[in-house]
């Protein structure tokens, strides 16, 4: 059996977007696995509440977004008394404020999900983890030594067990008809989501598609959400949109669509699309950063040029015009992409991998 290994995870954000639920599902695989795990996280947050209900050991620190001395002071005390062998710090915030003692054995790992800013917040961790290539060619153009740096993609939620009764009553809750297509987007309502784009798209998608209605299922909250709804009503759709709110859990509806869709303007990975991969859906997605890096256009999935609606309800409707052996075609590909490259246990068995060689060249190099 391979020695365990202990890992302290820092995380200051108050959200629980992409890279703070991925926090979460790491560090529970991690304590699930039997090494000793803990994490470093604001108090009554949602990363917080979710740990805790998942009975994960966890400090809360104020991890301010200014220089927060004090919390760089008691993590440092932290580290002395824990002693864990790899300290993990997410985004910005949590990094800039993760200084070990000096002389400590521990590995400090910072693990990038987006093209933040280096200087001041990332150049000083002894690794850098980015989940795309990407974002490792972004760290080492900016200055990071290129062998330190290593890429560990993302893993999505198992799906949650639905069975056909459910999904055909959730049809009939949402009063969506029996042989309708069903699109889904879903994320925050925020302008790089590119949801005006994809409303305009479902626009030029005819009503009926080989006599089957069109429908579009909507999942999310944020800052546009009036302008979003405002912008559907002016549009006709109101009787084919369906607003599914903020979903915390969104299996069931990767279950009752036909089609996934993706209409960012940017996106460094793109969880949705592992997400529908694992559900086993077939996917349209623009051709952002990480939809171009995951999708192998006609293959896995389908891409689409960013902020062009037109193009992406042309998109939409090729797939729907796909006989359903082609569909799910493209779909088991995805399925096999994301197992492969983004399960679970590939990813954790990535992260140890990584931990156990960085922990034996640290423990050389401060001898």
């Amino acid at each position: 059996m391979s020695a365990l290994v202990r890992t302290l995870h820092v995380l200051g954000s108050r959200q629980f977007g992409g890279a703070d639920q991925f926090f979460v599902r790491l560090v529970r695989r991690l304590a699930d696995a039997g090494h000793p795990t803990l994490a470093v996280t604001r108090r009554s947050g949602p990363v917080a509440e979710a740990l805790s209900q998942a009975g994960c050991q966890q400090v809360h620190l104020p991890l301010a977004n200014q220089w927060d001395v004090l919390t760089v002071v008691r993590l440092r005390a932290l580290v002395r008394r824990w002693k864990p062998d790899v300290v993990q710090s997410y985004m910005g915030r949590a990094t800039r404020l993760t200084r070990l003692p000096r002389h400590t054995k521990a590995v400090h790992v910072a693990r990038l999900g987006g093209y933040y800013k280096i200087r001041g917040y990332y150049a000083h961790a002894h690794a850098w983890v980015g989940n795309t290539r990407g974002v490792c060619e972004y760290l080492v153009a900016g200055g990071v030594p290129a062998d330190r740096v290593f890429q560990i993609g993302n893993f999505v939620p198992d799906p949650v067990p639905c069975d056909a009764a459910a999904i055909r009553a959730e049809r009939v809750k949402l009063r969506l008809p029996v042989d309708a297509w069903v699109l889904l987007a879903l994320g925050r309502f925020i302008d790089i989501k590119g949801f005006d784009d994809f409303i305009n798209a479902v626009s030029t998608i005819p009503a009926e598609i080989s006599g089957r209605p069109v429908f579009a299922l909507i999942a999310g909250d944020g800052p546009l959400r009036d302008t979003l709804h405002g912008m559907a009503s002016r549009l006709a759709l109101d009787g084919r949109i369906r607003w599914l709110g903020w979903c915390e859990q969104p299996s069931l509806y990767y279950r009752v669509c036909d089609v996934m869709v993706c209409p960012s303007r940017h996106e460094t990975l793109g969880n949705v699309i592992l997400e529908a991969w694992r559900h086993e859906r077939p996917v349209v997605s623009t051709m952002t950063p990480g939809g171009m890096e995951l999708v192998e256009d006609g293959v896995d999935g389908m891409l689409v040029p960013c902020s062009q609606p037109e193009a992406l309800g042309r998109r939409i409707r090729e797939m729907l015009d796909l006989d359903p052996w082609g569909r799910a075609r493209i779909a088991a590909a995805g399925a096999a992409k994301v197992e492969r490259d983004h399960g679970g246990a590939a990813v954790l068995d990535a992260y140890l991998t990584l931990y156990r060689s960085l922990i034996e060249r640290r423990r050389t190099s401060v001898r």
